[in-house]
């Protein structure tokens, strides 16, 4: 078995992940701050039961202002279709940066279909409401010029995080998000996370559902809210993280750039599964 693949994983012979469902989200194809060349190492190295993409997978927001579609980016777009292709259902619930796609919802594109939400069973019986998460976000529904303008201000950040990289990979070092450490360090950030997670927990409650999956706020997370776990399947910009439900149910965030480093090193990953926290 490779070093960096865990000794729980759902794995075939030649080291590929095989569990029975993946969330992704927030991946921002369309941005220069999108990690397409993780992301795509990512989906080559996964073959789900069901890929759930949950929402800002293309960034209509950026792509509106300015074209950027690298060859990488349509790499990432083949790779998912191939999935679809190969028996896997992919299910697509776009989010505010392609809320275009919203207009498409109940069709399927290339066996990928498109809903606006989705209930998910997992394989120990509960029931999770899938959604992006924006319509919890009192800015992007009340303010959307404050929305814009925060976006703006996030994608310069994000430049000088392909900046500060670009110096860390020169001397060996594995990718690691400066825009993630900064945000954990203001304190209205991390207020606005917090009651993000609440109210998404509580309306998971008045659905009926034993816990929610969502994106939209770039930070991964397994959270309990009085028997409601709430679950976020992180970002492709900052955390390079996913979730993953193994085939007994059991749940995981996947960080595979910690993944990433662990394969090129040799080693086993420290810290690259973000275990659940009560």
């Amino acid at each position: 078995m490779p070093a960096w693949v865990n000794a729980d994983d759902d794995v075939d012979p030649k080291g590929k992940l095989r569990p029975r469902t993946i969330w992704i989200s927030d991946t921002h194809l369309g941005t220069s701050g999108c990690n397409a060349v993780l992301l795509l190492d990512f989906l080559k190295s996964v073959q789900p039961e069901t890929l759930y993409l949950v929402g800002d997978i293309i960034d209509g927001w950026r792509l509106k202002k300015g074209w950027y579609w690298p060859a990488a980016h349509n790499d990432i777009v083949r790779r998912v279709l191939k999935l679809a292709n190969k028996g896997t259902r992919v299910v697509y619930i776009p989010g505010n940066h392609d809320e275009m796609l919203r207009d498409f919802t109940g069709l399927n594109f290339g066996g990928v279909e498109v809903v606006h939400e989705a209930i998910h069973a997992t394989a120990d019986g509960r029931r999770l409401l899938v959604l992006h998460g924006d319509e919890f976000d009192g800015v992007v529904l009340y303010a959307r010029w404050l929305a814009f303008l925060g976006d703006y201000a996030y994608a310069l950040l994000l430049k000088c995080n392909i900046g500060f990289n670009a110096v860390r990979r020169r001397f060996g070092l594995p990718y690691w998000s400066l825009s993630a450490h900064i945000k954990k360090k203001v304190k209205n950030a991390v207020s606005f996370i917090s009651r993000f997670e609440e109210a998404v927990a509580h309306a998971a409650r008045d659905r009926g559902v034993d816990g929610v999956v969502c994106g939209h706020i770039h930070t991964a997370e397994i959270r309990d809210f009085d028997g409601i776990t709430y679950y976020n399947d992180g970002d492709w910009v900052e955390s390079c993280t996913a979730l993953i439900e193994h085939r007994d149910g059991r749940m995981e965030i996947i960080d595979w750039a910690a993944r990433t480093a662990a394969r090129r090193q040799g080693r086993e990953p420290v810290a690259a599964l973000v275990p659940v926290a009560a």
